[in-house]
């Protein structure tokens, strides 16, 4: 799901959706009116309670310091109907990208009704009829849902006077969502309502940043809770690249249990007993070699290379004419080259038939993205017309191409210098978390996630300052989306239900 532009991280949401470009300014004159809306009343039963719903598919204007209209920003909202709702809990969600639409966590994980696809990776999701059904585990018992898209995805776009360039970036991006979130919490009276933020992917990085947002603006907004499903707050730990040492030691772990799920490595150890292994390694001995770099002597970099096949299944001289390092492109199509195949970016444990089969990585793009994403488009597509009763004459975009090129990911603002370094926006989620002591973090990390690897995780929460007492991490055998995976769909329900009711006591 990245990037150009400066980083990988969510390449595959740009590639999974329909194409979509803006201007960089809104070419027609803007004309006062009313925000549009549909609205639809629903039941479902969650947690085993039957629950009567109200359904918001509505726009929110966003304005200016000088008040002018800037950008529409829609939004799909999940109330509760025939309860006191000011003090109501609200959990605000959104994917990542940067130009994702929220259909992925909406229609995945967090939505009343769920698509559901091939849960063991195996098949393709083929074409239209699929799967879709009830979505017993939403959390609608405990709290209203506010899935966000930001501007150039789903309908919303600018407006007025507003310029793409107000919003495509780091801290643009931030401003758009805190704006929303102010301007839902006004409007729908939840002042005084427990808050919380879901994001996936840059989602996460968007959300570290929105807390630190939201606590200025002359309306500090403290939230109470905030999950963070396949974290991408330091990207030196996910950005798999020449040079970058970082990289090098935080994918390790990622590249031996998915060698291991494909029998390439690890056999007759459990999974847990092989992640241990490959966390000492790459803590221990991989660390110091890669620091060492030319002033090892041949057979320190032999035993090292040794070290990497037993947990990469890779062969010891590939390992070691790459230097001890393997770029996790090379590892995609090389674990299972033999083989004619490519294994998944988003999900390791997906493969497919690679057409040419001696290229330096995968010709065909990312299995995991492309067997799960034409269901996902179709059925959220289908939901909005029939379910959601949305008639609008504009299609709804699941990502925004041409948004990587034209992203601004500095993070200080138009003037100050600012020398270009690794994407991070994990000391404003640690700074917001000292500031407001009773916020506390859910990192829900896959095992085969090979693009923000669970590894980094651990290693980007190790550091920053963050309050231990208040990160819980949780591990899933899938990938990025590792909702996918029906077990661990159920697993990640419970665990976001106790971290929500926890806070809620």
């Amino acid at each position: 799901m990245k990037r150009l532009f400066l980083f990988p991280i969510l390449v595959f949401l740009l590639s999974t959706g329909i194409s979509f470009s803006q201007e960089e300014k809104s070419e027609t004159k803007w004309v006062p009116r009313e925000p549009q809306k549909f609205e639809s009343v629903h039941t479902g039963t969650f947690n085993g309670q039957k629950i009567s719903f109200k359904a918001i598919v509505g726009e929110t204007f966003l304005k200016n310091s000088k008040g002018e209209v800037t950008g529409s920003m829609w939004s799909t909202s999940y109330l509760r109907e025939g309860v006191d709702s000011s003090k109501r809990p609200v959990l605000f969600i959104f994917n990542g990208g940067p130009g994702s639409a929220s259909v992925w966590l909406h229609m995945g994980f967090f939505g009343p009704k769920v698509v559901k696809t091939d849960s063991e990776a195996k098949t393709d999701d083929g074409a239209a009829p699929y799967k879709f059904v009830e979505n017993n585990q939403a959390l609608l018992d405990l709290t209203d849902l506010v899935f966000i898209d930001p501007i150039g995805t789903g309908f919303s776009q600018v407006e007025g006077v507003g310029k793409t360039s107000d919003f495509w970036g780091l801290n643009q991006d931030a401003e758009s969502i805190a704006q929303f979130m102010r301007l839902w919490v006004t409007k729908n009276g939840r002042w005084q309502a427990p808050k919380f933020m879901a994001g996936e992917s840059f989602g996460t990085t968007r959300a570290a940043k929105v807390a630190e947002v939201l606590e200025g603006g002359g309306q500090s907004m403290a939230l109470n809770g905030i999950i963070l499903i396949s974290q991408a707050l330091d990207y030196a730990g996910s950005s798999s690249w020449a040079d970058n040492l970082t990289s090098f030691f935080t994918y390790l772990p990622s590249q031996a249990v998915t060698a291991w799920y494909h029998g390439k490595a690890g056999q007759g150890k459990t999974l847990e007993v092989f992640v241990q292994e490959a966390r000492d390694f790459a803590y221990g001995d991989y660390l110091k070699s890669l620091y060492l770099g030319e002033k090892q002597t041949p057979a320190q970099k032999e035993a090292i290379a040794e070290k990497l096949a037993y947990f990469t299944g890779l062969d010891k001289n590939y390992i070691l004419h790459s230097d001890n390092q393997i770029l996790m492109h090379r590892f995609k199509k090389e674990l299972l080259r033999e083989e004619g195949k490519a294994i998944g970016t988003l999900d390791g444990r997906y493969l497919a038939e690679e057409t040419d089969k001696i290229a330096e990585g995968p010709v065909l793009g990312d299995p995991a993205s492309y067997m799960t994403g034409s269901a996902y488009t179709a059925v959220f597509n289908d939901y909005l017309m029939r379910e959601l009763k949305v008639n609008l004459d504009r299609p709804y975009f699941t990502s925004a191409e041409g948004m990587g090129g034209s992203w601004n990911w500095k993070p200080v603002p138009d003037g100050a210098y600012w020398e270009p370094t690794y994407v991070s926006t994990a000391r404003s989620l640690s700074e917001a978390m000292h500031r407001n002591t009773k916020l506390q973090v859910l990192v829900a990390n896959g095992y085969y996630d090979l693009i923000t690897p669970f590894f980094d995780a651990e290693y980007t929460f190790a550091r920053h300052d963050f309050p231990q007492e208040r990160i819980q991490m949780t591990y899933y055998e899938a990938g990025h989306m590792m909702y996918n995976r029906q077990e661990d769909f159920d697993a990640l329900a419970i665990d976001v239900r106790k971290f929500l009711e926890g806070m809620l006591k």
